[in-house]
């Protein structure tokens, strides 16, 4: 059976019964709050810093506020996905929630800035288990026909999350006080918590025989994803990309890889199954989807700096152009359903891939200095682009699956983007440190073209070097784009695979 047709049977896994509409209804709002504390703390510190380190101190060591949450999140996905196949979604979700507004709280009560870095990580280990079980739900509680529904309001619960974080956070260290940030979270968590525990209901499921837990595979993952991780985002930063601690992080990540594999192997039920990557579908949606993690860096991060320094703009308008695709992926998404009903998953996403490489493409091309809406309208149609792109490829891999195998592959597929991202960031950091020290004689980086903004407007030179930066790292960024492309069109199935929902 494959993507949507005649033969499929009213659609793979409503795993989940919450009773009635009004219950599951109960439930949605639950895992829209979720996600919004998961998406909002991965941005929200970042308009606060000033106030954070000007209270508790430890400028050198701040970065480590977003380095040890994203860590935390990253690493634990896998484990939380295997965690809610073995027992459920709920007893996974409710913990990752109590141990979410537990680090929160402790956060707001740090007394220096090393007690908030280990607060943030806490917080972290709960955001792990919101992402991927709220996700996993999501697919468990809508039949196929309905999950874009769902997938459009968490997407948009997401975006405007992540948008309004950095504003949220300046408000609130502005008028109030930096520990708000984290206060604010409780009551929010509390409902959602509230919501979960009263009207999430799963069905008894026939128990394995003496279903394990593979620790020890799941801490190897998480020393490994650790390592790695930090090598990828304090390279360049903390310490030069050859140095001793570099090439020292990257050589132990590779040896504990090793023993993953060792481990995975022997392991009765491992934490990460080879099936994830042997399956054609979901090996090729882990790899498009880290190319997406990987290219959306592009114009999250240097997007609002090319806005600041080459259009002149401010941070409130800069923040704007950004924020335009917000508005059309969602609906893009959700609109997506009558193309992929159409043509199947794979061929809506090659459409939609495809366009966005010509649209990071056109970047390049923009007229400098130019004007704001340029770069609106890219940003607004590379909104669309992934929209067409990413719904479908998620929709369509958890249709590929039964209830037991749902969670562990919606989590590898957000640790593939979480990945990508992390990837992404250091190297295209490093691809615009590279052309603005080029441009500038050796006397540039990003670092100095942000402390030239807060200064006022950056001289003529450094404009034309920031657009010349932000251009290369959209080429990459196309690169990303149509390797993605390739890896759908030359490993991806034309039609997915999916399940029925009596093989649920």
């Amino acid at each position: 059976m494959g993507d949507i047709g005649p033969a499929t049977r009213k659609a793979a896994g409503q795993g989940t019964d919450t009773g009635d509409t009004g219950k599951r209804g109960a439930v949605v709002a639950a895992l829209m709050l979720s996600m919004a504390l998961a998406a909002l703390d991965s941005t929200i510190v970042s308009t606060a810093v000033p106030q954070i380190v000007g209270d508790l101190g430890g400028f050198s060591v701040f970065s480590w506020l977003f380095s040890g949450y994203l860590l935390a999140v990253t690493v634990t996905l896998p484990v939380y996905g295997k965690l809610s196949d073995t027992f459920g979604r709920k007893p996974v979700l409710v913990a990752g929630a109590i141990l979410f507004l537990l680090g929160s709280l402790l956060c707001a009560l740090a007394w220096n800035m090393g007690a908030l870095i280990a607060f943030r990580v806490v917080q972290g280990l709960g955001g792990g288990a919101l992402q991927g079980t709220v996700q996993t739900l999501a697919a468990d509680l809508y039949p196929l026909k309905e999950r874009p529904k769902i997938q459009s309001k968490l997407s948009t619960v997401w975006a405007v999350s992540a948008v309004a974080g950095p504003g949220l956070g300046g408000l609130l260290a502005a008028y109030a006080d930096w520990r708000w940030i984290f206060l604010v979270n409780l009551p929010i968590g509390a409902v959602a918590l509230w919501l979960i525990v009263r009207h999430l209901h799963e069905p008894q499921r026939e128990s394995r025989a003496r279903a394990r837990v593979d620790w020890a595979g799941a801490l190897a993952v998480f020393a490994t994803g650790g390592v790695l991780l930090t090598a990828l985002v304090q390279g360049g930063v903390a310490w030069p990309w050859l140095s001793a601690p570099s090439l020292a992080l990257f050589a132990g990540g590779l040896a504990l890889a090793g023993l993953v594999v060792v481990i995975e192997r022997r392991a009765a039920e491992p934490i990460i199954p080879g099936w994830v990557w042997r399956r054609r579908t979901i090996a090729a949606v882990n790899l498009t989807l880290g190319a997406l993690g990987l290219l959306m860096v592009a114009p999250t991060v240097f997007l609002p700096t090319y806005a600041q320094a080459v259009l002149d703009l401010d941070p409130v308008t800069a923040g704007f152009v950004l924020s335009v695709w917000t508005l059309s992926w969602p609906l893009s998404a959700a609109l997506s359903q009558h193309v992929y009903r159409r043509i199947g998953f794979r061929d809506t996403a090659l459409l939609g891939i495809g366009a966005a490489t010509l649209i990071l493409l056109a970047f390049p091309f923009l007229p400098y200095p130019g004007a704001a809406w340029q770069p609106t309208l890219l940003m607004l149609l590379l909104g669309a682009a992934l929209g067409l792109f990413q719904l479908p490829l998620i929709v369509g891999v958890q249709s590929t699956v039964g209830w037991s195998e749902r969670g562990t592959t919606t989590a590898s597929v957000l640790f593939c983007r979480q990945s990508g991202q992390t990837i992404g960031a250091a190297l295209f950091g490093a691809v615009a440190n590279g052309v603005l020290a080029a441009r500038l004689g050796g006397a540039g980086d990003l670092d100095s073209v942000a402390r030239d903004l807060e200064a006022g407007a950056p001289a003529e030179a450094t404009r034309h070097a920031v657009a010349d930066a932000v251009h290369a790292v959209y080429l990459g960024a196309a690169g990303a784009a149509a390797l993605a492309f390739l890896v759908l069109l030359c490993v991806a199935p034309r039609r997915f695979p999916v399940l029925g929902e009596t093989d649920d």
